[in-house]
C-alpha cells in the first residue's frame, strides 16, 4: 500500500515536504511506547502514534520505519518536522483515533507487524 493510499484511507494530511507519495508501506503498527517500537516494529512499516516529539523521528530512523502518522489530530513541532525531513521520513496526521486508524488500514489489507514474521 502506498503512502498516498494510506492518506486517503485515514483522511490524513501530509506534514512538511513529502516527496515520495508512492512510497510502499508493507505493514503498520500503532504504539506510543518507543521501547515497544524498537522491540517489535519491522522495517518499512508505518508507525501510528500519539507522540509528536523528536524522539519519535529518532526511533523511526533507528527502526527503519518508512513513515509516521500522528493520530488524534496531533501536530508535531517545527523541529520535529525538520528532523523528519532531514531523515527523509514522511509525516502524516489524522484526526482519527489510533484504534480507528489501525482498524481501517487492516480492513483495507495492510497487515500488522505481528503478522509478518
Amino acid at each position: 500500500m502506498t503512502l498516498n493510499e494510506i492518506c486517503k484511507i485515514l483522511q490524513a494530511d501530509f506534514i512538511g515536504d513529502v516527496k515520495d507519495l508512492d512510497k510502499e508501506i508493507k505493514m503498520a503498527c500503532g504504539s506510543d511506547l518507543m521501547s515497544d517500537v524498537l522491540s517489535f516494529i519491522k522495517a518499512d512499516s508505518l508507525l501510528l502514534t500519539g507522540l509528536a516529539n523528536p524522539q519519535v523521528v529518532r526511533t523511526a530512523e533507528m527502526a527503519g520505519i518508512a513513515g509516521i502518522c500522528f493520530v488524534r489530530g496531533k501536530q508535531p513541532q517545527p523541529g520535529t518536522v525538520k528532523l523528519a525531513e532531514e531523515k527523509k521520513i514522511p509525516l502524516l496526521t489524522t484526526k482519527l483515533s489510533m484504534h480507528e486508524s489501525c482498524g481501517r488500514l487492516y480492513r483495507e489489507g495492510l497487515p500488522g507487524c505481528d503478522e509478518l514474521k
